[in-house]
């Protein structure tokens, strides 16, 4: 099955630019040149993944992706021309997959796109030996891509999703930034340790909703994160 990709972007050097990269790798590709018919077309033609600019016309990139999210875990690469930290990540705060900042290689982007695809499809899968994990208040089915936490459910990304399991299939274990990026992300992610500890914070919110911070998700200050004991 073909998968397809859209494209949100109002500056159609870049779009063309990422387009033919895209159908070379043999991906259907979309294309919408500002936010409102960004957000039109994710809705009506719901896309295996999304590419969005951070500065579009009509209305920004940073409200496209929270009405998105708010909506839908399809995955969001976020593009930005800005080279502050901080704005960098404020993509991944409003549930991003990933970013990449212009002037970009095309051959990177499209490196990110599949990395984020397989573990969306990963995530997405069924027949695994084990579909089903459970710690504390938190029950992940991974066939359904579902999770819920004291029976209430809530919505993760793929990324943080991703994150979640790992932490699930080794309770009490402490995963450095490193390590999250090693078997999260996979190879080709070329991130920095920020971007881990954005969705971090993202997953943390959604799951301690109405409880103390800390109590599901303990930051080991230095080293990394694990499960409460």
């Amino acid at each position: 099955m073909v998968e397809t990709v859209l494209i949100v972007e109002d500056d159609r050097t870049t779009s063309d630019l990422i387009d033919m990269y895209l159908k070379r790798d043999g991906y259907k590709v979309i294309v919408a040149y500002d936010g409102i018919d960004g957000l039109r077309m994710a809705r009506d033609a719901n896309p295996n993944l999304i590419v969005l600019d951070l500065s579009l016309p009509g209305m920004d990139g940073r409200e496209v992706c929270r009405t998105i999210r708010g909506e839908s875990d399809i995955p969001i690469v976020m593009v930005t021309a800005r080279v502050e930290e901080e704005d960098r990540l404020i993509g991944l705060d409003l549930g991003a997959d990933d970013y990449v900042t212009k002037p970009f290689s095309p051959r990177e982007l499209t490196a990110r796109i599949r990395a984020i695809l397989r573990r969306s499809n990963r995530n997405n899968s069924e027949g695994r030996e084990t579909d089903e994990l459970k710690w504390n208040d938190i029950w992940v089915d991974q066939g359904k891509h579902s999770v819920t936490v004291n029976g209430n459910a809530i919505e993760l990304t793929p990324t943080e999703f991703s994150i979640l399991v790992l932490l699930m299939q080794r309770p009490g274990r402490v995963f450095t930034r490193g390590q999250v990026i090693d078997q999260v992300f996979g190879y080709d992610f070329e991130g920095f340790d920020r971007s881990v500890d954005a969705h971090m914070s993202n997953l943390r919110r959604k799951v301690e909703d109405g409880v103390p911070s800390g109590t599901y998700i303990k930051t080991i200050y230095g080293v990394g994160y694990k499960l409460a004991d």
